[in-house]
């Protein structure tokens, strides 16, 4: 492809030691793509995972990332999370991701998001795009303008428009599950939620749990965005270092990934985690082995948050919203069975939805390799 390039320092990659090739096989990427078009202020990755499900999907997101590196080992773990999230949902679809360095508040143009769309474009179908952090139905229109490879476009044009509502609705479902399995029962009416975000996702999420009398507490990096919520929907807001210590029934990240880690989990206040974020575990196993000894119950994000894949998965087949709803709603059933299956078996609850996928991705994949050999 013109102008891919790839990085030429990969020193600060978790094993210093290995090349990129070692590092993508170890984590089973397929492949990485490096796109550069300086004059239209392109730098950008995509990150293919996994395809034995079908064409991978997932969001490009824009995010203003400290290093290439940062950006990198970013949609490394993205890219993972959707092949697991589109398995374990019952979805024919592989995992992919995309990144895109800059600001989304002044580095967005036309120029620079249709460039995008022709790399997305010249991999013939391999990967799908969709909307993300950062990014919204206009710049989904741009892209769109140079690929068919894409989703979430304006329900004017055919598409799904934004999947925020969805994922919401999704990680409504999977908090109501977790309730269920945590108390006996699924009301949230009464119980202390603190909400980690005010964008999109973590906004409609508010809304439900309000129409549920539930008490909120948001934070956001931008507090003129955690206000607002809060003043719409009657939530406390508290400052982003103070969510981690407040006495909570449900803690709820809906930003970024990675903050349950070393520095926050021993502040961790509550009985349930369930938010609509992406990679809430800084390390999957280590994390969710110290929640667990702590009987703090997780609802794994690639489950409960894979609202947004389904809606626009429902895309592909011609965009049908009560559709969507329906097997959005499935997720509550899922978490329970992914609890049962880690009780049962003595895992935490991620290795136990990581089983369920990992099992699905094999039996199709053993099937696939069964018909090669017929047909031979």
């Amino acid at each position: 492809m013109d102008k891919s390039t790839l990085l030429a320092d990969i020193s600060n990659k978790e094993n210093s030691s290995s090349s990129l090739l070692d590092t993508l096989s170890s984590q089973g990427h397929e492949q990485v793509v490096f796109c550069s078009r300086p004059e239209a202020g392109l730098r950008a990755i995509i990150a293919i995972h996994d395809t034995t499900l079908g064409p991978s999907l997932g969001g490009v997101r824009m995010w203003n990332y400290s290093s290439e590196d940062e950006a990198l080992r970013d949609v490394l773990r993205l890219s993972r999370g959707m092949t697991y999230k589109a398995a374990i949902s019952g979805l024919n679809l592989g995992g992919g991701k995309a990144v895109i360095i800059g600001d989304s508040r002044t580095d967005k143009t036309e120029s620079l998001f249709r460039a995008f769309g022709r790399f997305v474009d010249g991999l013939g179908g391999r990967y799908l795009t969709a909307e993300d952090v950062g990014m919204s139905e206009r710049e989904m229109e741009w892209i769109f303008s140079e690929t068919r490879f894409v989703t979430g476009i304006p329900k004017a044009m055919g598409g799904s428009g934004d999947p925020s509502p969805v994922t919401a609705y999704g990680v409504y479902m999977g908090m109501k599950a977790s309730a269920k399995h945590a108390y006996g029962s699924d009301s949230l009416e009464g119980k202390r939620i603190g909400i980690q975000g005010a964008g999109s996702v973590a906004s409609y999420l508010a809304r439900w749990l309000t129409k549920e009398n539930a008490t909120l507490y948001i934070t956001d990096i931008f507090e003129e965005k955690a206000k607002a919520l809060a003043a719409e929907t009657g939530a406390s807001v508290t400052k982003p270092d103070e969510i981690y210590t407040l006495d909570l029934d449900i803690f709820s990240p809906c930003a970024l990934g990675g903050v349950v880690n070393d520095d926050t989990l021993n502040y961790l206040n509550c009985d349930i985690i369930a938010g609509g974020a992406n990679n809430i575990l800084d390390d999957e196993i280590l994390h969710g082995r110290m929640l667990k000894d702590r009987n703090i119950l997780y609802a794994p994000d690639y489950v409960i948050n894979a609202g947004g894949i389904i809606n626009i998965s429902s895309e592909l087949e011609g965009y049908n919203e009560e559709r969507a709803m329906s097997k959005t709603a499935r997720i509550y059933d899922t978490v329970l069975n992914i609890f049962r299956t880690a009780e049962e078996n003595q895992l935490t609850t991620v290795e136990a939805s990581n089983r369920l996928a990992e099992e699905r991705i094999a039996s199709v994949g053993k099937l696939q390799t069964l018909y090669s050999s017929a047909s031979r």
